[in-house]
């Protein structure tokens, strides 16, 4: 008994390069969404209603640190170590305000980026 041959496989190779497209246009597409929910994300996460921020902090030693502080519109100098926390000064006044950080620029969509492909060839 010999063994029945195989029916030769028929591909169709323009499904197959179809396939294999929209896969690559899924992925990058899947790429640009985590690039923008990633900055969504990012700018949620700054500090809005807090009503204590650190504004700057500088190490001072191994395991000692001084804190700048910003609580209820006072500026207030922490000193940090292994001992625990110590007020060193309460400044006067009411403290700046800062300007909010610059907006991050609007993500071209993909016409533009073709644009400027186009553009540049």
């Amino acid at each position: 008994m010999a063994p029945a041959a195989l029916p030769a496989a028929d591909i169709n190779v323009g499904g197959e390069l179809l396939r294999v497209l929209l896969s690559l246009v899924a992925v990058v597409a899947l790429i640009f969404v985590a690039g923008w929910l990633s900055r969504r994300l990012q700018a949620r996460s700054r500090p809005g209603g807090r009503r204590i921020r650190c504004v700057e902090t500088m190490a001072v030693g191994a395991r000692d640190r001084v804190l700048l502080l910003d609580a209820d519109g006072k500026r207030l100098l922490v000193g940090v170590g292994p001992g625990g926390m110590r007020t060193l000064h309460v400044y006067e006044g009411a403290a700046p305000v800062e300007a909010d950080p610059p907006a991050l620029p609007a993500v071209p969509d993909i016409a533009q980026l073709l644009s400027r492909w186009k553009g540049r060839s």
